[in-house]
């Protein structure tokens, strides 16, 4: 029997209990549309994550004190005995005698504080960094300027806030710039005001202060001295491209060693990571993230399978005496197996279609409920389709077999 002959009994015979193939057919929709709306969720994390990376800036190596403990994640580190690094060693990494490839080197000391003006108060991170910080973090500014040289050299009590701090601390209609606010008790004059930019690897990039470093390290906080420099949090390294990442990286380590008097059997007292360590690292627990995902959804495609089966050995059963009289008129054995089998495979593909179409609905509105933008991939909907054919395949193989061991004579006697 010709194959598009099969599909045109089939619908047909579908046609026939449209309420009955309907209830079938919800398994499969239920399936696939979650299979397609918890995928695009799992997308749209890895997007979102990647995007967090890229608005730290771009082709950065970070350097920590202290080793990174077994098991955690790179962002988490020692906190105890660790040997800080200096502004000596920022400095050192920024000479081009000594490690090359650099574009710029930045290095912050920062600590947890309060900001407040008048009878506002916000509990924010205040961050001492150089000039050179916002090419490195890639920071925009909305309003003001940044933190410049000689506000360093002066140590200068100036201020620059993120986004949350300024909306905080001061109405729609007024002008930040100027303004005097606290941090930690100390008075600061605002000079500039930074672009919205969300959460991010360490933490949420709009809740902070930059004030110049010096400012920091000496009149805000007080830094340890080490080797006779002022100590500091952490340095981000831009370099000029992902190739030569491996190559400063080993330059750096060369260098710090040097500097900390590292004997050669010793293990380093700092860390470097690389901002593709962190994607990766973040990148590894997006996709198994995104794998039981889709895995907790198929679940539910194969309890649709169970239910196609089911209707079809129903099925077989009210049509036990059509069978009968096709095989009487000389219709094969595989004829009957195809017929079955067609038929729940399209029962499968038209579940599966409206499952496309539910889940792309549903996708659309947690991305409007959570905020996340999520993504419909073309993958995502091939695997659910083809998953959705394959289990009709599956779980009608076994009422088609049924189908077509029937006898004939049985058949036609059956009522």
């Amino acid at each position: 029997m010709p194959l598009l002959e099969s599909v045109r009994i089939a619908l047909n015979a579908l046609s026939v209990n449209k309420l009955r193939a309907a209830l079938t057919m919800l398994g499969i929709i239920i399936g696939v549309g979650a299979v397609i709306a918890l995928l695009s969720v799992g997308y749209g994390f890895e997007e979102y994550i990647a995007q967090q990376f890229a608005g730290l800036g771009s082709n950065l190596l970070f350097v920590f004190p202290g080793q990174l403990e077994p098991g955690t994640s790179p962002v988490r580190r020692m906190t105890q005995r660790v040997q800080p690094l200096t502004l000596g060693d920022a400095a050192a990494i920024a000479d081009p005698f000594q490690v090359s490839d650099v574009v710029a080197v930045a290095a912050e000391f920062s600590r947890n504080g309060s900001v407040v003006r008048g009878n506002r108060e916000l509990s924010t991170y205040i961050i001492g960094a150089p000039p050179q910080y916002q090419s490195v973090r890639n920071f925009t500014l909305t309003l003001g300027e940044f933190i410049n040289q000689e506000h360093v050299n002066a140590r200068s009590r100036v201020a620059v806030l993120g986004a949350q701090p300024a909306k905080k601390l001061f109405d729609d209609a007024e002008y930040p710039i100027g303004q005097t606010v606290k941090l930690n008790d100390v008075p600061f004059r605002v000079i500039g005001v930074l672009e919205e930019k969300g959460g991010g690897a360490f933490g949420n990039q709009d809740n902070i202060v930059i004030i110049p470093i010096s400012t920091a390290q000496t009149r805000l906080f007080r830094a340890p001295v080490v080797r006779g420099e002022l100590a500091v949090s952490l340095i981000f390294i831009q370099v000029v491209s992902q190739d030569v990442m491996d190559s400063v990286a080993d330059q750096v380590t060369a260098l710090l060693r040097e500097r900390h008097r590292i004997s050669f059997r010793d293990e380093d007292d700092f860390s470097i990571i690389s901002q593709a360590d962190l994607i990766k690292v973040f990148g590894d627990f997006t996709a198994v993230f995104t794998i039981v995902l889709g895995a907790i959804a198929g679940i539910s495609l194969v309890v649709g399978g169970i239910g196609i089966m089911n209707i079809m050995l129903v099925s077989v059963t009210e049509r036990t005496r059509e069978i009968g009289i096709r095989k009487a008129v000389g219709a094969r054995r595989r004829d009957i197996l195809l017929q079955f089998l067609v038929e729940a495979v399209v029962l499968a593909l038209i579940g599966g279609a409206l499952g496309v179409v539910f889940g792309y609905g549903c996708s659309l509105l947690v991305a409007q409920l959570a905020g996340l933008n999520t993504i419909v991939r073309l993958e995502a909907i091939l695997l659910a389709t083809i998953f959705s054919a394959a289990v009709g395949l599956f779980f009608g193989i076994y009422p088609a077999t049924r189908a077509a061991r029937l006898n004939p004579i049985d058949a036609l006697r059956y009522e």
